[in-house]
C-alpha cells in the first residue's frame, strides 16, 4: 500500500519550531543535536511495509523547500525577522541526518542527528509522517475518519449549544490522524464555532486566515543544558533571558515544566514575571499548577487577571470545560488541544513523541511535573540533574527559614 506524500509544505509543521529555531539562529549555532523516537503505548508493531513507507515518506521530505509565498507568510509574523527568513530561503530538511531501523519485535527506532537548527525541525514533520502511515495501513482508514467526523460534530454541538464555553487553540499536529483530517478538523472549527482562537500548524493557519499559535517547547530550555557555562539548575533563567532578548515581550508564554515547576518559579522574578505575558501547563496536576502560578503572581503584587494560565496536557474538551470554570475568573485561561482534536476516533491514538536527547555530545533530559513523562538515555545523568534541582529548591529553602 503506497501513500501520497504527506508532507507536501514546509509550513506543516508548529509555529514553535521556528521560534526556537530563530533564537537557536541568532543565538546557539554551534550547537548540534540528538532526538530519539519513543512509542509510550505497549504492544505497537511497525511492519516492514510500513517502515519502507516511512522511509519513503522522509526521502520526498527532504526533497522540499520553501516557496516565495511561504517565506512571505512567515515573514508576515510580527516576532519572525527577516534575516531567519532569508536563512529559511536557503534551508532544507537533510535526509542524512534521520536513521530509521525497527529491532525484531517491530519496535520502531528513528534518530535524527545533526545540528540543532536543523536537526529540532524534523520533529514535528517525523511525527505526522509516523501516526499517518500507521493509522493508515493498520486499520480501516475510511472507519476511522467517520467515527472522527461523529466525534468531531459532537465537539461543534456542545460550542454551540453553551456546553463549551472556553477558547481554545488546535494543537493537533504530531499525532493527527491524518494531514487531511487535520485540516477538515482546523476549518469546522474555525468556520463552525467561535471557540477556536488559531492553531499551532503554520500552513493551516496561513490557509484559513487564523492566528498561529506557539511559543516554546521542553527541547528549548533543554538545549541550555548542553552548554558548558550554564549551571543545569539555572537553564530557565538563561533560557527565558535569551527568549526575552529576542522578542522583547512579544511571543511571551513561558513553559515552566521542563526541570521542574518549583524550580521555574525560582527565576520567573519580578522582570520575567512582568515580561512574559503567561505560562504554559503541561504535566503535573493542573489544579495544584494553576494555584501555584496564581499565588506566585499575587507575590509580585500582580494581578492574575492580567495574565494567561494556557494549559495543554493530554486535554479532553470535558477536561478543559473543568479547568474553565475553576480558573476563569481568576486569570486569562485558554487551552491548547491536540490529540482529541486531530486523532479523536474509534480506536487508541498513539502515545508518540520525539525528544532532544543529547547536546553537543553531553546527555539532556526532561524532568517535568509527572514522572511518567521524564525522558532521558543516561541514568546517571538523569539522577545528576534532580540532584542538581533538588540542591538549588533545598538552599532556597534555608535562605527562606
Amino acid at each position: 500500500m503506497k501513500l501520497q506524500p504527506i508532507i507536501v509544505s514546509l509550513l506543516d509543521t508548529d509555529l514553535y519550531k521556528f521560534n526556537m529555531d530563530q533564537v537557536i539562529f541568532h543565538k546557539h549555532t554551534d550547537l548540534c543535536g540528538q532526538y530519539y523516537f519513543k512509542c509510550r503505548n505497549e504492544h505497537i508493531v511497525f511492519t516492514p511495509e510500513m517502515v519502507e513507507e516511512i522511509r519513503e515518506q522522509i526521502d520526498h521530505l527532504c526533497t522540499l523547500t520553501f516557496s516565495k509565498e511561504e517565506l512571505d507568510y512567515l515573514r508576515s509574523i510580527r516576532f519572525i525577522k527577516n534575516d531567519y527568513v532569508e536563512f529559511l530561503r536557503l534551508w532544507h530538511p537533510i535526509r542524512d541526518y534521520v536513521t530509521v531501523s525497527t529491532n525484531e519485535k517491530g519496535e520502531l527506532s528513528v534518530v535524527v542527528d545533526g545540528p540543532l537548527f536543523s536537526a529540532m525541525q524534523f520533529e514535528i514533520y517525523l511525527l505526522e509522517i509516523i501516526n499517518e502511515v500507521y493509522f493508515r495501513m493498520a486499520y480501516d482508514y475510511d472507519e476511522l475518519v467517520k467515527s472522527a467526523d461523529e466525534r468531531l460534530t459532537a465537539k461543534i454541538n456542545a460550542m454551540n449549544d453553551g456546553t463549551y464555553t472556553f477558547s481554545f487553540a488546535e494543537f493537533g499536529c504530531r499525532r493527527r490522524l491524518s494531514r487531511e483530517w487535520q485540516e477538515v478538523v482546523v476549518r469546522r472549527f474555525a468556520q463552525e464555532t467561535k471557540n477556536c482562537a488559531g492553531t499551532s500548524n503554520v500552513y493551516l493557519a496561513w490557509k484559513y486566515n487564523l492566528t498561529p499559535i506557539g511559543t516554546y517547547a521542553h527541547e528549548y530550555v533543554q538545549m541550555y543544558q548542553g552548554i558548558d557555562e550554564i549551571p543545569l539548575s539555572y537553564t530557565n533563567h538563561y533560557a527565558m533571558q535569551d527568549w526575552y532578548d529576542e522578542y522583547k515581550g512579544d511571543n511571551g508564554t513561558a513553559l515552566t515544566d521542563t526541570i521542574t515547576t518549583d524550580l521555574f518559579l525560582l527565576d520567573f522574578n519580578r522582570s520575567m514575571v512582568n515580561n512574559y505575558t503567561g505560562v504554559r501547563h503541561d504535566s503535573g496536576d493542573p489544579y495544584e499548577w494553576g494555584e501555584k502560578i496564581i499565588a506566585h503572581y499575587k507575590s509580585y503584587g500582580v494581578d492574575p487577571r492580567t495574565k494567561l494560565l494556557l494549559f495543554s496536557d493530554s486535554l479532553d474538551f470535558d477536561r478543559a470545560q473543568k479547568l474553565f470554570e475553576h480558573f476563569k475568573d481568576r486569570a486569562k485561561v485558554s487551552f491548547g488541544i491536540g490529540t482529541f482534536c486531530s486523532n479523536d476516533t474509534c480506536v487508541e491514538p498513539l502515545n508518540i513523541v520525539i525528544k532532544l536527547q543529547y547536546v553537543n555530545g553531553r546527555p539532556v533530559a526532561k524532568l517535568s511535573d509527572s514522572q511518567g513523562k521524564s525522558m532521558c538515555r543516561d541514568e546517571e545523568y538523569l539522577q545528576y540533574l534532580k540532584n542538581s534541582v533538588a540542591f538549588r529548591l533545598e538552599r532556597q529553602r534555608g535562605m527562606k527559614n
